[in-house]
């Protein structure tokens, strides 16, 4: 029994760890312009796009949902 507790407590930290790691590590290529062979490695940058298109097709997909569920129930 305390052997789950404690897997459970390490699992919830390393994830804590990864998430703040991240978190830092885009936080300082967007600070400090990171550029490897003339390339910018700014991570922020590309999370933040990635972020915005994600909201897009969560709303267009939300917005079918509620045409087809609408649809649905017209035929009952």
């Amino acid at each position: 029994m305390f052997r789950d507790t404690m897997n459970k407590e390490l699992e919830i930290f390393f994830g804590l760890v990864l998430l703040v790691g991240a978190i830092f590590v885009g936080w300082l290529s967007s600070a400090y312009h990171w550029t490897l062979f003339g390339k910018s490695l700014d991570f922020f940058n590309a999370a933040w796009i990635l972020l915005k298109g994600g909201i897009f097709w969560i709303v267009f997909f939300v917005g079918l949902l509620l045409i087809i569920l609408g649809i649905s129930d017209l035929k009952d």
